[in-house]
């Protein structure tokens, strides 16, 4: 396995003539053992499309290289490896896999295996069919798999949230998403920016649509995050994005001109 470090953000590559239809993009952090066959889940649910899958290793310690290199040596040529050489966050996670992706619609899943990657195809045809206007298929979780504490705690934050933002999503939480590429790249990015995205896209004009989701129980390991460890920073998050959207006070109507030389 080889790999290469850079403290600079990743380029975006440029747009190529041939593409895959879908970039499944996984922000982890130790997670090997779901990597396993979270891996072969996403390639069989999107089996007859083209994809590429981009797991992001963020500075893992626990063998999830070797897994990947492995498993790439074994005839999987769409997966790619990229690795934050320090922890950096879910975020900065997400943020990476999409700046290197080359699909059009980028899927997002968390790598704890407990999203089924069985609903990214609806995810994927929800924003393909839903015309330009819609950038965004948000997963939205039942019979959600976690403590109680966990299920009060994101019901609590998800009812502030939607007060607050009024951005029509119950549950930003999901890590099931789908989005334009080209609209996931205007978006603002701090730190939790993942947790707002539904009402990040509406301030670019565009809409968001919803798809239920069921959750599975995590098999291997244990969450790297509690609910109180990142309260306070998603209060700070919150009105922040409140005050991102009333600056956005008009969305341009861009239309290109021909100019006719008589």
């Amino acid at each position: 396995m080889t790999e290469t470090d850079s403290a600079a953000t990743p380029m975006i590559p440029p747009v190529e003539m041939h593409v895959p239809a879908v970039s499944v993009v996984i922000p982890c952090k130790d997670e090997a053992d779901n990597l396993a066959f979270l891996v072969d889940e996403i390639a069989t649910a999107l089996a007859g499309r083209t994809f590429e899958v981009i797991v992001v290793d963020d500075g893992s310690t626990d063998g999830t290289g070797n897994l990947l290199a492995r498993k790439r040596a074994d005839g999987r040529p769409w997966l790619r490896h990229v690795r934050h050489a320090a922890s950096c966050g879910q975020s900065a996670s997400v943020r990476t896999g999409v700046l290197l992706a080359k699909g059009r619609i980028v899927a997002t899943i968390d790598g704890d295996g407990q999203n089924d990657p069985a609903y990214i195809p609806a995810l994927v045809d929800a924003v393909e069919k839903a015309g330009p206007t819609v950038a965004l298929a948000a997963g939205q979780r039942l019979k959600r798999k976690a403590s109680l504490a966990k299920k009060y705690g994101s019901k609590i934050a998800n009812a502030v949230r939607g007060w607050l933002l009024d951005d029509g999503t119950r549950d930003t939480g999901c890590g099931l998403k789908a989005v334009r590429r080209e609209v996931f790249l205007l978006l603002p990015y701090f730190d939790s920016w993942h947790r707002f995205l539904p009402a990040l896209v509406l301030r670019e004009g565009y809409r968001v649509v919803h798809v239920d989701v069921v959750d599975r129980e995590r098999r291997h390991g244990a969450s790297k995050y509690g609910i109180w460890d990142r309260f306070w920073i998603g209060v700070l998050d919150l009105f922040g994005v409140w005050w991102l959207r009333r600056r956005r006070k008009n969305i341009p109507e861009v239309k290109e001109m021909t100019i006719d030389v008589g």
